[in-house]
Formats: structure tokens, sequence, C-alpha cells
């Protein structure tokens, strides 16, 4: 069975104590607010995005969760190879992922460039740029997890849709330096991918919950549901995650314009309960 390099510090046994929650979920949030609000539900791990915690700052954003004894799941996210400082902004995203304790960056691949119809030659930029960052990322003890996006995204936000693409990139670096994230939002369409999910074994960098919901809203990428919401078999997607041997963390993450304008309590009570009804 594989474990998740950051296991949790509060436990209460199951499936529950494997949640995390993620900080985009509830945007309205500071990270004052956050872990307050995590530590008095009994949540013990967040998930951190790196613009709000460059606004509070670095140093004071591990210092805050560190002393609350909150363990980060991940650090959301870097990537977007598309950029021209694509390399120095990913190195530094590894840099933070260090400071913050976390063993695990999310990397989005980024689209095409202004102007570029080549998407496979963008999908092999993304492959040479993985490479390239994976020796500072070993050094810094941080896994780069891939993670493949729904195919509406992929003229500006990703290149890497599916499973076997992101696969194969990994394939290329030693298990635990680069792997495979798990969203169950931007998967669910694929009828191949609980089988190769459930072979992937320790591939399985983090594993992220949200719900595909109809029909969607003007703002795509506000458009998730919480889980149970929508049309995703949250229960296949977990029984394969489970048959790969992944033990690790489960990230609810969700982005939505209404669950936004709620409350950050309301919010992270409304996750627990959709955590828990689908798992």
């Amino acid at each position: 069975m594989s474990e998740h390099p950051s296991t949790p510090r509060h436990s209460g046994g199951g499936v529950l104590s494997r949640f995390s929650f993620n900080q985009i979920t509830a945007k309205s949030w500071g990270l004052e607010e956050l872990v307050a609000g995590c530590v008095q539900a009994g949540v013990g791990q967040v998930a951190l995005w790196r613009e709000p915690v460059a606004e509070y700052g670095l140093a004071r954003s591990a210092a805050l969760v560190r002393d609350a004894g909150l363990t980060v799941t991940t650090l959301c996210r870097s990537g977007f190879f598309q950029l021209p400082d694509w390399f120095d902004d990913n190195r530094r995203a590894i840099d933070e992922a260090a400071a913050l304790d976390t063993k695990v960056l999310v990397l989005v691949s980024g689209g095409l460039p202004d102007g570029s119809k080549d998407i496979a030659g963008a999908r092999q930029h993304v492959a040479d740029a993985i490479a390239r960052l994976v020796p500072h990322a070993a050094a810094a003890g941080v896994t780069l997890a891939i993670e493949p996006l729904h195919p509406m995204y992929a003229a500006d936000r990703c290149v890497i849709n599916t499973w076997d693409q992101a696969m194969t990139i990994a394939a290329r670096h030693p298990v635990g330096q680069v792997g495979v994230t798990v969203d169950t939002y931007h998967l669910w369409w694929d009828d191949t991918v609980l089988d190769k999910i459930a072979r992937a074994g320790e591939r399985i960098a983090i594993y992220q919950l949200a719900d595909w919901i109809t029909p969607l809203p003007a703002g795509v990428l506000t458009g998730r549901g919480l889980p149970g919401e929508g049309c995703v078999d949250m229960r296949a997607f977990h029984d394969a995650v489970d048959k790969a041997g992944y033990t690790g963390p489960i990230e609810v993450e969700v982005m939505n314009a209404e669950l936004w304008a709620r409350p950050g309590r309301e919010v992270l009570d409304a996750t627990l309960t959709a955590y828990g009804s689908v798992l």
C-alpha cells in the first residue's frame, strides 16, 4: 500500500481522518480565518494556494500553519509552461512548497503559447520542462504532481488532458519525484480512467474531489459542485484509488461562485457534509 508523504497529524480514524480542505473552496477566508476555522472544526489538513500564501507572506504562512498543528497536503499550483518565466517561477514554487513543509506541488501545464496551434509541440515542451525541474524538486523533497485537466481547458489552461498523457510524462522519472493528480472533476468523462487509476500504484500523488454540475455556468472555471451535487460517480473513483493502494489525503477542491459568496465556516461545514455523504 502506498502512503502519501503528508500524513495526518489529527486523526479520528476512517476516511474522515484523510479529509483535507482545499483553500480555494472557501475563497472568502483569509489564511488566518482558514487556519482558525479548520482547527475549530477538527480538520487537521489543508491544501494551500500560492497567491494567498504570498499575500500573507511565505514565512508567516508556514509558521501559522505549523503552530496550529495543521498538515499542508499540497501547494496549488505551478506549471503554466507556456509563459516566458516558467523556469524561475516553478523553481520558486518548489521552494515555497518545501518551506510550507508539504511534499506535493500540483502542476497545471498551461495552454498553447500565444498564436500557436501546435498542441503536440506544447505537450512535448511540458515534458521537457518537467524534466528540467525534477533535480531541483528532488533536492527539495517535493513531488511534482501533474494534473490532467478536462479537454475543454486545452487551449488556454492545460494541454495535458488525459491520464495517459500525464502518466507518460511521470513514468520517465522515479516514483516520488513525479506523480499524477487524480481530480474527479477533470477525469470523470474518460471511460478508461478508472482501471488505469487502479493500476497506478505510487504514481498517485494526490486525490481531489469536485463534482461536475449541469447546466454548466457561464464561468466554467467557477462551475464545480461539492461532491454529490453532480453526475460524477465518486464511489467508483474512490474504489479505483483504493485499489491502487493510495492511503493519503483526500482534498475537496471546489471553485464555485455561489459557494464563495457564503461565509467560510458555512462552506467548510457544507464541504464536510458533502465529503461524508460520498465516502
